[in-house]
């Protein structure tokens, strides 16, 4: 699924690209409600001229984003890429130095372009065992520190234990939880846009 998202105002503005899985391609609920699409509101109030382009795929691992980047790069040639992806991999038991090899060819790929990016960080269950789940948070800590990355360390943060805020798979976050998400994303992608240009203050 590849679903834009343009608010009337920003039609040829730059693109904020929303680079993601089920978490940001709003598995489950109306796409509307969901995170990215809540996001170009939050952008117009707060007087971003950008549009927001959703290229979530639910399902998504870290090596499919790795085959889709260049295209996207090329396609909407945006101001920011905001990256989250790492979730199938973990739930899949995929090993952490391969999701840590495609997510670091993602980001290179995208500061080559000179496009801004930052790291949504995600967390699997404990179940998975101790040292895979170290293994898995690691990366992303890793990845930000040595490529200059924003990032925040746990996207669903204030989510994933919250019943009345996930749908009945336990996995994805229901409707009410979309305005969480983009609370917990937001510093990070707002100051990201502020590096690169300044906004126009609302009125």
């Amino acid at each position: 699924m590849l679903l834009m998202s343009v608010g009337a105002h920003s039609a040829d503005g730059p693109a904020v690209v929303v680079f993601g899985d089920s978490l940001s391609a709003g598995y489950g609920i109306d796409v509307d409600q969901s995170w990215p699409a809540l996001l170009q509101s939050r952008l117009a109030s707060a007087g971003y001229e950008h549009r927001v382009v959703n290229a979530s795929i639910s399902g998504e691992t870290t090596e499919g984003g790795v085959t889709r980047i260049r295209t996207t790069l090329e396609k909407f040639t945006p101001d920011l890429i905001i990256l989250e992806l790492g979730g199938n991999d973990g739930l899949r038991g995929f090993p952490a130095d391969r999701m840590r090899g495609n997510l670091r060819k993602i980001i290179e790929a995208a500061q080559a372009s000179g496009t801004a990016i930052v790291l949504l960080g995600i967390r699997i269950p404990t179940n998975y065992g101790p040292r895979y789940t170290q293994a898995f948070d690691n990366v992303y800590r890793e990845l930000a520190q040595q490529l200059d990355v924003p990032w925040i360390e746990f996207f669903m943060d204030g989510i994933a234990l919250n019943k009345d805020l996930m749908q009945a798979d336990g996995i994805h976050p229901n409707a009410a939880a979309q305005p969480i998400l983009l609370d917990n994303a937001w510093p990070i992608i707002a100051a990201a846009l502020d590096d690169r240009a300044p906004r126009n203050q609302p009125e």
